[in-house]
């Protein structure tokens, strides 16, 4: 990329370009955001965003065009959304959400409609909130069971939304399923272990892998499988690293790659999630230790990792991880023209 960053967001455009944007405040106020481009290799940059802001939410809508919503710009908690047009590459503020907040959840609905759910304000937030991209407007949906931010949030195959874990006063086992035909917030089971900072992933078969995160104990490497036929949970393998600030990646081929984070120092180590065994195994490491990176799979099934820091620098380095040969390599070509 053309500059560092972590806490930033990757979303997949219509046309299989990767759009960057956002990143921590500092001195240089930098709004830009960038473009890779899976046919050539390269980075180019597109439209500056309306505010500078990290630890926001990006989502594809049904348009085609991204929508980011709220985030940190500093220490100031942002109510501020804005939208990206691939066709212009450009930036238009969308009006505020009804609440300031960051470490929420965003996710589009079968409708086109966008769900804000929790997230962090002065304290944790237990409403949520939804966009109409044809109209414009932010309007109040039900609340949450509970208070939560640093959760999970999955659309499901029958449209309706799972939230697990997060933290209020402490960190969170419970989880919760919002309806988007009645707008209200019902729960279902919770999860085995209570986790923050976990990722959440909607496998082919429907069910949703839940990964690592943080434990009033410790660091993770447990898993579970969240089934929404009988709205249970139960465990499955456990990783060969616990985990913080990874990601995980649905492949092409069903799997799951799960890569990089921390557990007291930053990793480098990815492995595998096998849906028909329940069992993980290593694969090709990155190339460089990060968390806080952002990981898309490409419409050729590879996985386009991008940014992070290890704890002391932050890297405006990007790598391809390629199923098929189980090989990283770098990705980091910058054309700015």
């Amino acid at each position: 990329m053309n500059i560092t960053r972590y806490y930033h967001t990757a979303s997949i455009l219509k046309n299989g370009m990767v759009l960057i944007s956002g990143r921590p405040f500092d001195d240089t106020l930098d709004i830009s955001t960038e473009l890779y481009d899976p046919s050539t290799g390269m980075w180019t940059n597109t439209g500056s965003m309306c505010s500078q802001r990290a630890h926001h939410k990006a989502s594809v809508l049904t348009d085609g065009k991204v929508l980011v919503t709220g985030g940190l710009q500093g220490f100031d908690r942002l109510a501020s959304t804005e939208l990206y047009d691939p066709s212009t590459g450009s930036w238009i503020n969308t009006g505020n959400m009804i609440t300031a907040r960051w470490q929420h959840t965003a996710s589009t609905l079968e409708n086109g409609i966008a769900l804000i759910a929790g997230g962090q304000n002065v304290k944790p937030l237990v409403t949520s909130e939804l966009y109409n991209s044809s109209i414009g407007l932010w309007t109040k949906t039900g609340n949450m069971t509970i208070a939560r931010h640093r959760h999970t949030a999955s659309v499901l195959t029958n449209g309706k939304v799972l939230v697990a874990g997060g933290l209020d006063d402490k960190i969170l086992s419970s989880a919760e399923l919002y309806d988007p035909s009645t707008g209200l917030w019902t729960k279902t089971d919770s999860m085995n272990d209570a986790r923050m900072w976990h990722t959440a992933s909607v496998l082919a078969n429907g069910t949703v892998l839940v990964t690592g995160g943080k434990h009033p104990i410790g660091t993770l490497s447990s898993a579970e499988l969240y089934d929404p036929s009988t709205e249970s949970w139960i465990i499955t393998g456990s990783m060969h690293d616990a985990r913080i600030f990874h990601t995980a990646s649905v492949l092409t081929n069903g799997k799951v790659l799960v890569v990089g984070g921390t557990n007291g120092h930053s990793l480098s180590s990815a492995e595998l999630y096998d849906p028909s065994t329940g069992l993980w195994t290593k694969t090709i490491s990155l190339n460089t230790e990060r968390q806080s990176h952002t990981a898309s799979v490409l419409t050729n099934g590879k996985v386009l990792v991008v940014g992070g820091f290890d704890g002391l620098s932050e890297f405006n380095s990007a790598e391809l991880y390629d199923p098929s040969i189980e090989v990283c390599k770098d990705a980091s070509s910058k054309n700015t023209t």
